[in-house]
């Protein structure tokens, strides 16, 4: 099979790891080298793709302003580090990026950020706003809040879990190896690159090996992991070097890496989990005119609303109904049952006088709902 071109892909998520980005000895930033990868980020961004960088380095740069021993930080200790660090690194991508008249964005998450529905939500709203503005998001873990029993302990699979939060179509493991091999190249010279695994099997998952540098928190492990997610949520991802200048355009260029391809794509894959993964909390009846919108691809408005049951919160899943009470879909509300009863039948503009915040004009945007198309909705 051959491999994908990168100017095929739209939305990119780029993950730069610690022992890219720092120095470990100087515990310094890698200057050239990240002004050789903003270039890349440039024209990439130049030529209309949206990319999202997923950014580790703020413990690395706290702990070498704040001129902490090396060793292992206590979780106080590496907080800390991560509080100093944080405002580093945010000013680091912004200038390096801004060189290129391209703004930036910080945004800080945790585990539960990705995976309890209404924190996902307002991170991939966020985020959608950022890429519509046309700025780069750079995303790190929250470090200064996150315990052990919360964070995630390695980018790989925060960033994974970015790349499916913003329906992206390409994720992108800058590493300190150029892809995958058959066996660990360390200790086997004659290992071999694998170039392309088109399903995530018990095989690959057993090339997979530990941890390689001190900055690093995750190894080859990690990355299949990272695939694992990424794929089943409908996004393509490489692994390739980024231990040399301008690795993007290296991965343009042909150059050696390992593609984990996807059968599907960021909105089927998301749609299927909205239609087949999650239990609905409620219902929201719908009136005829808005039934046909739906089946036209247009979101649901307040407006279109003429009922509303069950006891949901914003960011859960809910039934959608037509006035005969057929099954015409489900999606994700965007607003609490209490409030959506509130603004059901009413127009967009009235919301913000109705609820006294300025609220999302969708009760359930497009992209959060799949419906049954010409008859109930398939069970």
């Amino acid at each position: 099979m051959a491999r994908p071109a990168l100017k095929k892909f739209r939305r990119i998520v780029v993950k730069v790891g610690s022992s890219l980005l720092i120095d470990s000895d100087a515990g310094q930033v890698r200057a050239s080298w990240l002004a050789a990868l903003a270039a890349d980020i440039a024209k990439l961004h130049k030529e209309g793709r949206e990319i999202l960088i997923v950014s580790s380095g703020s413990i690395a740069l706290g702990r070498s302003r704040l001129k902490l021993p090396r060793g292992t930080l206590k979780l106080e200790e590496s907080q800390g580090a991560a509080a100093v660090g944080q405002i580093a690194l945010a000013r680091i991508w912004s200038e390096v990026l801004g060189a290129h008249g391209i703004g930036a964005g910080q945004i800080l998450v945790t585990l539960q950020d990705t995976e309890e529905r209404r924190r996902y939500l307002n991170a991939r709203s966020t985020i959608a706003k950022l890429l519509e503005w046309r700025a780069v998001p750079v995303i790190n873990e929250n470090d200064t809040v996150a315990t052990n029993e919360i964070r995630y302990g390695d980018n790989d699979r925060l960033a994974a879990r970015v790349a499916t939060m913003a329906s992206a179509d390409l994720l992108i493991l800058l590493s300190d190896i150029d892809g995958l091999y058959d066996a660990p190249p360390a200790n086997h010279p004659d290992a071999k690159l694998v170039p392309i695994v088109e399903t995530v099997t018990s095989e690959i998952e057993a090339m997979a090996g530990a941890a390689g540098s001190e900055l690093s928190r995750g190894g080859m492990r990690t990355k299949i992991e990272a695939a694992k997610i990424a794929t089943t949520g409908g996004t393509h991802m490489l692994i390739a070097s980024g231990k040399i200048e301008h690795p993007l355009q290296a991965i343009s260029d042909g150059g050696r890496c390992t593609w984990f391809l996807t059968p599907a794509n960021p909105v089927t894959a998301r749609k299927r989990w909205i239609a087949g993964s999650l239990e609905p909390k409620g219902t929201l009846t719908i009136d005829a005119g808005a039934v046909s919108a739906l089946r036209a691809g247009k979101s649901l408005l307040p407006a279109g609303v003429i009922r509303v049951d069950g006891q949901f919160a914003r960011g859960d899943a809910v039934l959608v109904r037509g006035p005969d009470t057929h099954e015409i879909g489900r999606g994700l509300v965007a607003y609490d049952a209490e409030d959506a009863e509130k603004i059901k039948g009413r127009s967009s503009p009235d919301v913000m006088a109705i609820l006294g915040v300025s609220g999302r004009a969708e009760m359930i945007h497009r992209d959060d709902l799949v419906v049954g198309r010409g008859g109930p909705f398939p069970k």
